[in-house]
């Protein structure tokens, strides 16, 4: 059973999140439906982060497994036929080994955040980008947001209801940058906390309008405290850009390492 590694762009703006819900329709659904239409097979897909609800992407991986070995450009080109009209497209499609998996297999998720700071209304941006009216001041916002940077608990920048079993995540990057009106602030780490770049990014707004210094950003990670967080930055100006995945021959020797450890363990009774 061949399994295909699929790179996705969507606008987040008609969906409930990336996951199939209940409650609307999600990015996961579309591309599911058009597997379906394609293949006639019913097959899940897994993807390699769970955006919410109105936050888009330019880069979301996920992968699939068909019982038919069609072409890659078979597929790409099938499922970007059957996901219209939904804004959702493939960029591309390779085959991949077994063990590829889009989620584990990942060792780095980059995020973009876009606000549009500017006192006239949204237009062409509307929901593709937070609108900001007062002045931001980026020099003082890519100061503190090197706060972030590092090995920390980011119990004050994560939702309430995140389920990771930890809130100690390493961020590897932070930046933030104006290009004429428009404020960019992105990051990577190999993994996030539910809400953690919305939260991170609506704290950095308050330095960026006076309101905070680095200081009080330190303290507020410190705290360790959702309540001690800054205002969350909505969806519209998040995107998805990038995974970072192993080369195939660096994965399939990290899972054999992983089971055999995993193995190694059950043995001893550890």
């Amino acid at each position: 059973m061949p399994r295909y590694k699929i790179t996705v762009d969507y606008d987040g703006r008609p969906f409930v999140g990336w996951q199939r819900q209940d409650n609307g329709p999600s990015v996961q659904a579309v591309i599911e439906r058009a597997i379906r239409a394609f293949s006639g097979e019913t097959v899940t897909i897994g993807g390699a982060g769970r955006t919410d609800s109105g936050v888009h992407a330019l880069g979301q991986v996920a992968h699939l497994d068909l019982e038919k070995d069609w072409p890659a450009a078979t597929v790409l080109g099938a499922l970007n036929f059957h996901c219209q009209p939904d804004p959702v497209a493939l960029l591309d499609c390779e085959k991949m080994h077994d063990g590829f998996d889009a989620r584990f297999s990942a060792i780095r998720r980059h995020y973009r955040y876009r606000i549009a700071n500017r006192v006239a209304p949204l237009t062409h941006d509307r929901g593709l980008a937070w609108h900001v009216k007062k002045p931001l001041d980026t020099d003082a916002m890519h100061e503190a947001a090197q706060v972030f940077v590092g090995h920390h608990d980011f119990t004050t920048f994560r939702h309430t209801r995140c389920q990771a079993k930890s809130p100690w995540k390493t961020l590897e990057a932070f930046r933030v940058w104006r290009e004429g009106e428009t404020v960019i602030a992105e990051c990577s780490s190999r993994s996030f906390l539910h809400n953690q770049v919305r939260s991170m990014v609506g704290t950095l707004r308050l330095v960026g309008d006076g309101r905070w210094t680095t200081e009080d950003v330190a303290a507020a990670l410190e705290a360790r405290d959702r309540e001690a967080c800054g205002p969350v930055a909505p969806p519209d100006g998040l995107y998805l850009t990038r995974v970072d995945y192993r080369s195939a021959e660096e994965d399939r020797a990290s899972r054999a390492a992983w089971l055999a450890e995993a193995e190694a363990a059950e043995t001893s009774g550890g």
